[in-house]
């Protein structure tokens, strides 16, 4: 298969989900050439605000695989992924990321992201979701745990 035909894979999974009481979102994940995992949009059919497309399809792809890392894989996503998607790309470490809709064509259809890519640029204190630390001190006791454990999995 071709670019276009993961692609078209991406939005045709999108189109029949929300046929199916889901969002606007479709996700493949490639490997070698071959679709290892699908993911569609279940936010409001789960309950589950992570449930975004790219997100389920890296969940399948890993439980599938056995695996944390997708290094040498490929996702082709219906839309611009958001900052929780692209996160997780990068956490999974997929190598390539293709997109059909910005994130303009998602903003004009109701799911505009651009509020969050903001709070990323303003000082902690300044952004709508009150952040503020606690017991800093006892916070680095886990990692200081992990850097000890001899038998930890880096990822």
């Amino acid at each position: 298969m071709k670019h276009e035909e993961f692609m078209h894979e991406a939005v045709h999974a999108a189109v029949d989900n929300v046929h199916n009481g889901g969002g606007p979102f479709g996700a493949v994940i490639v490997k070698d050439g071959e679709i290892i995992a699908r993911g569609v949009n279940r936010v409001t059919v789960n309950n589950d605000p992570t449930a975004h497309a790219e997100v389920m399809a890296i969940r399948a792809a890993c439980q599938k695989l056995q695996t944390f890392d997708l290094s040498g894989m490929v996702i082709y996503s219906s839309c611009e992924p958001c900052p929780m998607c692209l996160g997780a790309i990068y956490w999974s470490h997929i190598d390539k990321l293709y997109y059909a809709g910005s994130q303009k064509d998602a903003a004009q259809a109701g799911f505009d992201d651009k509020f969050i890519y903001e709070e990323f640029d303003r000082p902690i204190a300044s952004r709508r979701l009150h952040t503020e630390q606690l017991l800093p001190e006892e916070g680095k006791a886990p990692f200081a745990e992990w850097d000890k454990n001899a038998e930890k999995v880096e990822y």
